[in-house]
C-alpha cells in the first residue's frame, strides 16, 4: 500500500491515425489514450523504456502531468503485436484519489504445502484478484498462506484475508486459486486400480447371473425305452 505514485512521463498527441501511430512506434514511442467517464479522451504517447519501467515497478497507479496539473491513471488494457509481441498501444483509465475503484492485484503464495512435501504437485490457476479500494490503498500484492495445504486439497478466493481498511475483494469467493494433486503417474495408477475393481465387480455380477440362470433351468428327463 502506498500514497506515492510512479511518475509516468507522457507527451500529448495532436495527430491521430494508423500512419501517425506507426511513426511514433518507429521513434520509440507507444500511442496511448486516457479515458475518464464524462470527459473527452486524451491522446498521448509514452516512451517505450519509460512504459516498460512503469510496468515492471510495483505500482498500479501512475502519476502524470497535464497542463501543469497532476493526474492519476491506471492501465486498463495493453495491445501487443501478434508476431513480435511488442506493445503497440495502451489504454489508460483516469482515477481520482477520493473515489474508490476496482483494480486487479497479484496473488503471492507463501509457504511450502504439506501436500507438496508428500510428493504432490502444486498448481496455481489464479494469479490476480480484483479488489475495490481508494487509489491510496492499493496493495502491491495479496499473500495467501498455503503451508497447511494438503494433498487433494485446494484454496479459493474466499480463503484470502485482507486486513486493510476500505479494501474489499470483489472477485467470486468460489474461484479456485491453488491446489495440490497427486503426480500424474500416481493418478493414472489409481484410475487403473479403480477400473480393475469395477471390471472384477462386473465379472462377479455376470457370473452370478449365469449361475442363477443355470439353477433355474429345468433338468431334461431322459426317455425310457
Amino acid at each position: 500500500m502506498s500514497s506515492t505514485y510512479y511518475n509516468l512521463a507522457t507527451t500529448e498527441r495532436t495527430k491521430f491515425g494508423s500512419k501517425e501511430s506507426k511513426n511514433d512506434r518507429k521513434s520509440g514511442l507507444i500511442p496511448a489514450v486516457i479515458y475518464y467517464s464524462g470527459e473527452e479522451n486524451i491522446h498521448i504517447s509514452i516512451d517505450k523504456s519509460v512504459l516498460f519501467r512503469a510496468i515492471q515497478s510495483s505500482q498500479r497507479i501512475y502519476q502524470i502531468e497535464q497542463n501543469k496539473e497532476k493526474r492519476y491513471v491506471m492501465i486498463k488494457d495493453i495491445q501487443y503485436h501478434p508476431v513480435t509481441d511488442e506493445i503497440i498501444h495502451v489504454d489508460l483509465m483516469r482515477v481520482r484519489r477520493s473515489e474508490k475503484m476496482t483494480i486487479s492485484v497479484p496473488i503471492v503464495l507463501k509457504g511450502n504445502p504439506v501436500g507438496v512435501r508428500e510428493g504432490g504437485v502444486l498448481s496455481q490457476s489464479l494469479n490476480q484478484v480484483e479488489i475495490n479500494c481508494f487509489p491510496t490503498d492499493v496493495p502491491e500484492n495479496i499473500e495467501l498462506d498455503i503451508e497447511d495445504l494438503e494433498l487433494n486439497a485446494a484454496k479459493n478466493v474466499g480463503d484470502l484475508n485482507i486486513n486493510i481498511k476500505d479494501v474489499e475483494i470483489v472477485s467470486d469467493s468460489n474461484l479456485n486459486i491453488v491446489s495440490v494433486t497427486p503426480p500424474a503417474s500416481e493418478a493414472k495408477e489409481d484410475e487403473k486400480t479403480e477400473t480393475e475393481i469395477e471390471t472384477d465387480k462386473d465379472k462377479a455380477e455376470s457370473k452370478g447371473d449365469d449361475d442363477k440362470e443355470s439353477s433355474e433351468k429345468p433338468e431334461k428327463n431322459e426317455d425310457n425305452n
